[in-house]
């Protein structure tokens, strides 16, 4: 059935990446992610495919092998791979590997750019995982502990990280440490640094270690707690200068929220899909429960939260990769908060359409349920959202 949910207007590059990236999604059926979700199984041969087509290069200059594209295609090419019937653990097992290439491509020295950023954007290499948060330092990212001393040539990394994710499915972890000590810091965000570690090198010479975490969310996108002890990273792998670690990672940041406000979308799009489908065929006292106002007006009331944060996700898009500052700051953790509670009201209101069949795994709206709920935790929680907001936009004062 179409439905207004094309209220964006698309450029025609934009619908280009849309429709290119819809074929390669249509080869995965519902019973494909099923079963992703029922063995916690990596989707690889989704992966491979998308990376086989060169969309781990879209944020990669051309010079390089990428596609050279920005934000605006990017949260497309997202909301398409969730709202195909992969949800937000589709677009969580690729999510890594587009962003991680990205403070290579603002910071890496021009070697370390040569060397990896063809392989990534050919599909032969991934760097899909981030290592930064720890035990100890969560959303206050200044607190990490893990520590890298340069040693010569090398770096000698100890310390350990948690939430870090797709690990099993990578070539590279793009590691935070710090290599000053906090309190010989003027400031909290100095003495921070990121590398580029080669996951095989490590794990062979016994410096990593690896244990995933069990969840009951995305289950097919493994996240793992690491140990480092005695790891030599090389100095070329430094990405960047020494120290402005915790600004690199700060850079990008809206750019991600929004891409992730664009797979929430698309997340809350699939849900209401299937919420409507069975609301029209299924029949209780002789008549579809979609005639009831009861099964009417949440998916109704869902739908509108959903295009609102669509519109407010592609304006935001449209010029964040021109412009900095607050008002796109704004406009970015805006979109996540907002996309994100409208996910889970669409997941709500489809879990409710299907009465006790809403948590059978077989009609899959359970699983986005699950997904819905992660999506206001990561990857910023929705209170830290609205402490950005009431300090940065309303002029409240710092609450943390």
């Amino acid at each position: 059935m179409t439905r207004a949910t094309d209220i964006v207007e698309l450029s025609e590059q934009q619908r280009l990446v849309r429709d290119s990236v819809r074929e390669v999604c249509a080869g995965y059926d519902d019973e494909y992610w099923r079963e992703r979700d029922r063995e916690a199984s990596y989707p690889t041969g989704f992966v491979e495919e998308l990376g086989e087509h060169g969309w781990f290069g879209i944020l990669v200059p051309e010079e390089y092998g990428g596609a050279g594209m920005g934000t605006p295609e990017t949260v497309v090419m997202m909301e398409e791979i969730a709202r195909s019937g992969g949800g937000f653990t589709a677009s969580q097992a690729v999510h890594g590997g587009i962003y991680n290439s990205v403070p290579i491509v603002r910071y890496g020295s021009e070697s370390l750019k040569r060397d990896v950023l063809p392989a990534v954007a050919a599909g032969e290499k991934a760097i899909q995982a981030f290592g930064l948060t720890e035990p100890n330092a969560g959303s206050n990212s200044t607190a990490i502990e893990t520590f890298a001393t340069r040693d010569g040539d090398d770096y000698v990394v100890d310390g350990q990280k948690i939430w870090t994710s797709r690990v099993d499915a990578s070539d590279y972890v793009l590691l935070v440490a710090r290599t000053t000590p906090l309190d010989e810091v003027e400031k909290r965000t100095r003495g921070i640094s990121m590398f580029l570690v080669d996951i095989d090198e490590a794990v062979s010479t016994g410096s990593l270690e690896m244990k995933p975490i069990p969840k009951s969310a995305s289950n097919a996108v493994h996240a793992f707690e690491l140990w480092f002890e005695d790891l030599r990273v090389p100095a070329d792998r430094l990405v960047g200068e020494e120290g402005d670690g915790f600004y690199q990672v700060l850079d990008g940041l809206n750019e991600e929220r929004l891409v992730i406000a664009a797979e929430c979308v698309g997340l809350g799009e699939l849900a209401i899909d299937r919420g409507v489908a069975y609301a029209n065929e299924r029949e209780v006292f002789g008549r579809p429960i979609g005639q009831n106002q009861a099964i009417q007006h949440p998916l109704a009331k869902a739908y509108a939260q959903v295009q609102a944060a669509k519109q407010l996700t592609y304006g935001a898009a449209a010029v964040v990769d021109t412009e900095r500052g607050t008002d796109v700051g704004a406009r970015a953790n805006m979109a996540k908060y907002l996309a994100s509670e409208a996910a889970f009201a669409a997941a709500d209101a489809a879990v409710q359409t299907h009465g006790g069949f809403g948590v059978a795994t077989e009609y899959d709206v359970e699983r986005y349920f699950r997904e819905a709920r992660l999506t206001r935790l990561v990857p910023i929680t929705q209170e830290l959202v609205l402490n950005y907001l009431g300090e940065k936009v309303l002029g409240l004062p710092r609450s943390y």
